[in-house]
């Protein structure tokens, strides 16, 4: 064999194990079966026909987890949506710790969203989605370690509840904003009969300041030329009518000439 037949075997040799990995990307390596370690980004090499590669994504996934239906601890039965968002830390243990690492993290996250569901009533479930998407994060986050997956975010996107308890909480909505008007009403009418004891003892304290409060009415209600005005007369006069009516009835009348 000629040196330059084995120098191109060599070339052709050295070219079979080239590998280039792109910038979020690494290579796990196994020569005959063992993990040798993790190359990349960029140009490597790796020994043809004895290591092998498998190349991870280092980049943030989004996973979109499929409606679950489930039952809440008050026993009500609603459907719920939520996403997902992790990344590999650790691709070699993302690899030799878990066969598929993306789909363990899908069915743990499910599990892990039914249980917590179960554990909290409705109306938590409706208000404290925050209290759920933390617990839900930590619990997951927790199991993934080992496997060298971050578990970045979790949120509920959505909640079904049936249509007949949509139902019951208009009704319960409704029967609450009828309260809190009833009670902003009673408390205004409270409110205002303060203020007018107040005042009502304030002009029986100064009678020209009544006197000034009806000249003031009056004036009032003769700026609309279509009312028809009142003029109150002073409980005073009247009863000063009534004493001169009586005693003109007491003096006899002169006879007739």
């Amino acid at each position: 064999m000629s040196l330059l037949s084995i120098v191109l075997l060599v070339v052709v040799f050295l070219l079979l194990g080239l590998r280039i990995s792109q910038e979020y990307e690494r290579a796990i390596v196994f020569r005959l079966g063992r993990y040798t370690g993790t190359r990349g980004p960029g140009l490597y090499w790796i020994i043809p026909f004895i290591e092998r590669r498998v190349t991870i994504d280092m980049r943030t996934k989004t996973v979109d987890l499929e409606q679950q239906e489930t039952i809440t601890k008050d026993s009500v039965t609603i459907k719920v949506n939520a996403v997902l968002w992790f990344r590999v830390l650790d691709p070699a243990a993302a690899i030799i710790k878990v066969a598929n690492y993306n789909q363990a993290v899908y069915q743990l996250a499910v599990t892990a969203l039914r249980n917590i569901i179960g554990q909290h009533q409705l109306d938590e479930v409706l208000r404290g989605r925050q209290q759920i998407n933390a617990s839900l994060l930590q619990l997951v986050d927790a199991a993934t370690e080992p496997w060298g997956v971050k578990i970045e975010l979790v949120e509920i996107k959505d909640v079904e509840i049936p249509e007949s308890m949509q139902r019951a909480m208009a009704r319960e909505a409704e029967a609450v904003r009828e309260k809190r008007a009833r009670i902003i009403k009673a408390e205004a009418e409270l409110e205002a009969s303060i203020k007018l004891t107040q005042g009502a003892q304030q002009m029986e304290a100064s009678p020209m300041a009544l006197e000034l409060r009806r000249m003031q009415m009056i004036s009032e209600i003769g700026i609309d030329n279509s009312t028809t005005t009142v003029v109150l007369i002073p409980s005073e006069f009247s009863h000063a009518a009534k004493g001169l009516a009586t005693m003109a009835a007491a003096i006899p009348s002169a006879p007739a000439q």
